[in-house]
């Protein structure tokens, strides 16, 4: 034992040196060379290999999907506002200049510019978009790269993303029910905020990201999330119904 005297030969007090070793190497798990009279005692150690948990971040898969979603729906909703910003001042700088979008008087984006509600906060509508949808390529880029965001963070973008739902919505209202006119480049960005609204929303509530993990709204988001694109489907082919209810000369005005 430790500290303890031996007495007797030289080959009994040698091998209780060792035994006293092994057993402190057994206790500590650590090798142990022991010199004396050339005996050693190496023993190979496995080092255990260390396990990452299911909460660590190595572990969390990234949104690849949702990442490549908000770059598509984002520039494709960039692009529609871009289009009505660049016919917008070609009509500024050439009052003659005939739209890209003017098809018939049904389908007429300088009908819809020239309307009170193109600039609703006193400047154009499309700047609204040109800026906002930088947000989501800027989420969806960043989520394809690794990153994670706080719940704050998540609150405000879908906090964002539904104000650009409502504003569709109310779009549409307008175009439809009081313009009397369609704009080709706005129903474009219709077709991006629409499903982007609902993948988004579903996303975040079946992730628990805006409600506690196990909370009812979180099953039933999960449930219904395989049915996203249903519900997106539907409620474009809502607006397309409405449209043609509204407007029942405009597929044979469409037809050469």
């Amino acid at each position: 034992m430790p500290g303890k005297l031996f007495c007797g030969s030289p080959r009994a007090r040698l091998a209780a040196t060792v035994t006293d070793y092994r057993m402190r190497e057994g206790r500590s798990g650590l090798p142990t060379r022991v010199w004396g009279r050339g005996v050693s005692d190496n023993r190979r150690v496995s080092i255990p290999t260390p396990t990452i948990s299911d909460d660590s971040p190595q572990q969390v898969r990234r949104p690849i999907g949702l990442g490549i979603f908000l770059i598509v729906t984002g520039l494709t909703g960039w692009y529609g506002a871009m289009q009505l910003i660049t016919q917008r001042i070609e009509r500024l700088l050439d009052p003659g200049f005939v739209l890209n979008c003017d098809v018939n008087p049904l389908v007429s984006c300088g009908s819809v510019m020239e309307s009170p509600q193109a600039a609703l906060f006193g400047f154009p509508n499309p700047l609204l978009g040109v800026a906002g949808f930088v947000a989501p390529i800027a989420v969806g880029a960043a989520l394809l790269a690794g990153a994670r965001f706080d719940r704050w963070f998540w609150a405000l973008f879908m906090a964002g993303v539904t104000l650009a739902g409502v504003f569709v919505m109310w779009l549409f209202v307008q175009s439809v029910y009081v313009i009397g006119a369609l704009c080709p480049w706005c129903m474009l960005v219709w077709v991006a905020v629409i499903p982007m609204f609902w993948w988004l929303l579903l996303w975040v509530l079946q992730r628990g990201v805006l409600a506690p993990a196990g909370h009812p709204i979180q099953r039933i988001a999960a449930a219904v999330w395989p049915f996203t694109w249903t519900l997106a489907f539907l409620t474009i082919a809502g607006i397309a119904i409405a449209i043609i209810v509204q407007f029942p000369g405009l597929l044979p005005s469409l037809l050469p």
